[in-house]
């Protein structure tokens, strides 16, 4: 069966981005992987708050990885994985933390997936490029796996 096809949004400001990571939590469950790229201030961190706080709630406190590489969160038995990978020294340190079994059993969003190496990457993933324009972002999202077709082209776009 072909690849879906990828599917390309432009997103318009903050709320209209908030509202898509809402839309794109409510169809991510347990083993599923979202690789999220795009040039420095691109809106990476903002799409993967707004994922992590329609789960946890809109108040939490959700701090960026940059630092830790791996910040944890659950919700209703769910664990959820934000990982920014912009300072990763090694990929061992990868492996250390944990995130190849990650992949198999939490919902996994990837800052930087470039610095991950390819055969660490799940065959399953949605990729999300984000580009910014004058006053919008560009979305793009693509992945191999048939598993995404139904999102890509039925997720209720904002």
């Amino acid at each position: 069966m072909p690849s879906p096809a990828p599917v390309t949004l432009t997103i318009a400001n903050e709320g209209a981005m908030t509202r898509f990571g809402a839309a794109l939590a409510r169809v991510l469950q347990p083993g599923d992987t979202v690789l999220l790229s795009g040039p420095i201030g691109a809106g990476k961190s903002h799409l993967a708050r707004a994922v992590i706080r329609a789960f946890i709630g809109p108040d939490e406190e959700v701090p960026s990885p940059t630092f830790t590489l791996v910040q944890t969160y659950t919700a209703e038995g769910t664990e959820i994985w934000h990982t920014d990978l912009y300072r990763l020294a090694d990929s061992s340190e990868l492996v250390e933390l944990g995130l190849d079994d990650a992949f198999s059993s939490a919902i996994v969003l990837v800052e930087w997936p470039d610095r991950l190496p390819a055969e660490l990457v799940p065959a399953n993933a949605l990729s999300v490029n984000i580009q910014p324009g004058d006053t919008e972002r560009i979305v793009t999202l693509s992945s191999p796996s048939e598993h995404w077709a139904p999102v890509l082209t039925e997720l209720p776009y904002v």
